[in-house]
């Protein structure tokens, strides 16, 4: 199913811009659930563009609960090859200040819970390499289009996913300023590493909406959302400018290859249920 080229995953706001013409929803079931919501697709400069709300519409899912691998799936189902992850975070630095963007260029995962890290299970195993794990490629696009949208742009950083639904400690918000990490977010892990896996092209534009808990006033969740709020004219119009940008830009690049390498077993001794389940990820290699 040849659906959609780019997708971008985010609030279910991002895709009501009145330059998105041909509208449908896509009620799409995976091998790992449901996704999120129904998937918006619509088209702009000529692509299909697929929208999918993280949280679902309404934000009724909570960071843990997001079905990252269904997410995912629909996504390389529908024939996407570039994922733009819009997403809010906090900021660990001075200068990535409230109303900012950041395109990090690093993750490090501290979340807990199984939030379904990896489609490789069951029979089928495939270790793939995420030393760089968003595409620098696409994230410079972002950083580019992100600039000409208006917006205060920074590239480079590592993003720390933590848990959450809570926000952090005065005592952990330090302790990630003095591991010289950038920003911090709920949901970036483990979703671009199962893009990573799924062979997608996978990039972040983090808005900045606060400072966590380090700075003078500590965060909240009136907080965040007020300054997305404030931000979603911003974001939209960088969404709306990476598109027109990956029309005209975009081709294969290493992520669209990561599996290449990254099988473990025998050929022999895959479980065929395993095969059949991930075959839109690894038709292509193993048939």
């Amino acid at each position: 199913m040849n659906t959609a080229r780019f997708a971008v995953i985010g609030g279910s706001g991002l895709y009501k811009m009145p330059e998105l013409g041909d509208l449908t929803e896509l009620d799409l079931d995976t091998p790992f659930g449901k996704p999120s919501d129904t998937i918006h697709v619509g088209t702009l400069f000529g692509e299909r563009i697929a929208f999918l709300p993280r949280h679902g519409r309404g934000h009724v899912l909570t960071p843990s609960e997001v079905p990252y691998r269904a997410n995912i799936y629909a996504l390389k189902s529908l024939g996407v090859t570039h994922v733009i992850s819009v997403s809010a975070c906090g900021s660990l630095r001075e200068d990535y200040a409230p109303g900012h963007i950041c395109i990090p260029d690093q993750l490090f995962d501290f979340t807990k819970d199984e939030r379904g890290r990896s489609f490789f299970e069951k029979g089928l195993v495939a270790h793939v390499g995420v030393a760089d794990p968003f595409c620098p490629e696409l994230s410079a696009i972002i950083a580019e289009a992100s600039a000409e949208a208006g917006g205060t742009v920074h590239q480079g950083g590592t993003f720390v996913t933590i848990e959450g639904p809570r926000f952090s400690t005065r005592g952990e918000s330090q302790i990630w300023r003095q591991m010289g990490f950038s920003i911090i977010g709920m949901t970036t892990s483990p979703e671009a590493f199962l893009a990573r896996e799924a062979e997608l092209a996978y990039a972040v534009m983090a808005h900045v909406t606060d400072y966590d808990v380090w700075h003078i006033e500590a965060v909240s969740a009136d907080m965040v959302f007020k300054q997305f709020q404030n931000n979603i004219a911003l974001a939209q119009k960088a969404v709306l400018k990476t598109i027109e940008k990956l029309t005209a830009k975009a081709k294969p690049c290493a992520c669209h290859s990561a599996l290449q390498s990254a099988f473990a077993s025998d050929l022999k001794k895959i479980n065929p249920s395993a095969l059949e389940r991930l075959h839109p990820i690894v038709g292509k290699y193993l048939g």
